[in-house]
């Protein structure tokens, strides 16, 4: 039966047992897959997997970005987009009434999700936060506000001196509908005092998502790749994000993040090669069977490498991202938004069926199936 799948990798072959047995992978499985050089072979049971999940179907939303501040007091050498607190008055810091107007510049009742992420600010706390968000709602009533990163969520628990559950609670009543996953990046302590050493480290990361969704709310999760982690400690951390799964059911979608080194401290990094894309989104999709959806992040990967992956294990492109600027800082050339035409036709050409969603991933009209 693995025959089907054309494997010139014989390791791939229990991966491919186990696939079609309805198996877990193990770690060492994981690692197979992360490390074969039978890219096609690996991409074969990826789609395998995601066509059983999700057919033909191709997800995308209609969402804009709004970064109210990129003053950070954390110093990452990942980071393009953030500045110093001692250099603050080079950044930029929007008072409520600015990001609502930043915010309104695209808002219409098309625009479903604003996904909002920003520096870690010293002076923005959650009364900020609360503010944010009530003023968004009543500008916007119909937005759903996908917000705050673990980390930020951590942070601001931190500096504000209160409980990390109290912090969530008034945020969500202020508005907080849904957490994005970044600033995951990698979850290896070794790898994370090299990327982002001043940052929530990983079993704090794990501890802030598993609150999140305790108290019912949805989130995203990433890895951002491509740096200086191995493939084991890529493996590592989807296994570390299928385990937190297992236990909350609160993760939606997984982003696999390529890592952009122009203008940070690890700009002698080469960028992700096209293979690394497409394997990191084929391991995935193997190993985190209990995670519905896989993103292929088209500002970070490109339109070509994205629409690719739809047969790679990615069953969704994101949206159309108006005002993104962390992969912009870091020398991402994707553009500042793409319309709704271009991703269903980018979808569409490559031979699946787009579906519009909202942030849950419930489905907006009608599936378009395929001429």
């Amino acid at each position: 039966m693995p025959a089907r799948f054309h494997l010139k990798d014989f390791r791939l072959t229990s991966i491919a047992e186990k696939i079609l047995s309805g198996k877990r992978l193990d770690r060492q499985d994981g690692l197979i897959a992360a490390e074969t050089t039978d890219l096609l072979g690996l991409g074969a049971l990826a789609n395998y997997r995601r066509e059983q999940l999700h057919g033909d179907q191709t997800f995308f939303n209609i969402n804009r970005h709004l970064n109210p501040t990129n003053v950070c007091v954390a110093s990452c050498a990942l980071c393009a987009y953030a500045v110093s607190w001692a250099d603050r008055e080079e950044g930029w810091t929007w008072s409520i009434e600015e990001a609502v107007n930043m915010a309104a510049e695209d808002l219409n009742p098309s625009v479903r999700e604003l996904h909002i992420v920003g520096g870690l600010h010293p002076k923005l706390g959650v009364d900020y936060y609360e503010e944010l968000f009530r003023t968004l709602k009543q500008c916007f009533p119909w937005i759903h506000l996908k917000a705050l990163t673990m980390v930020e969520l951590d942070f601001l628990a931190t500096s504000s001196r209160l409980e990390l559950g109290e912090v969530i609670d008034r945020l969500h009543t202020a508005g907080m509908d849904s957490c994005p996953g970044g600033g995951a990046e990698i979850f290896n302590p070794e790898v994370r005092a090299q990327i982002c050493d001043h940052k929530t480290d990983g079993s704090r990361w794990l501890e802030v998502a598993r609150e999140v969704h305790r108290r019912g709310i949805r989130s995203n999760c990433t890895m951002l790749y491509g740096h200086v982690e191995s493939s084991a400690d890529r493996v590592d951390h989807l296994l570390a994000l299928r385990e937190l799964q297992d236990e909350t059911g609160g993760f939606q979608c997984f982003i696999p993040l390529a890592f952009h080194p122009e203008n940070t401290r690890l700009s002698h990094l080469p960028r992700t090669s096209g293979r690394l894309d497409l394997q990191t989104i084929a391991a995935a999709r193997l190993l985190l069977d209990n995670i519905p959806h896989l993103k292929a992040y088209w500002i970070m990967l490109g339109e070509k490498i994205a629409q690719v992956a739809q047969f790679f294990g990615a069953d969704d492109l994101d949206g159309t991202i108006v005002d993104e600027r962390i992969t912009r800082a870091a020398g991402g050339t994707a553009g500042r938004g793409m319309t709704r035409a271009r991703l269903e036709y980018l979808i569409r050409e490559a031979g699946r069926i787009p579906v519009e969603r909202d942030t849950l991933y419930r489905p907006v009209g009608t599936p378009q199936a395929r001429d």
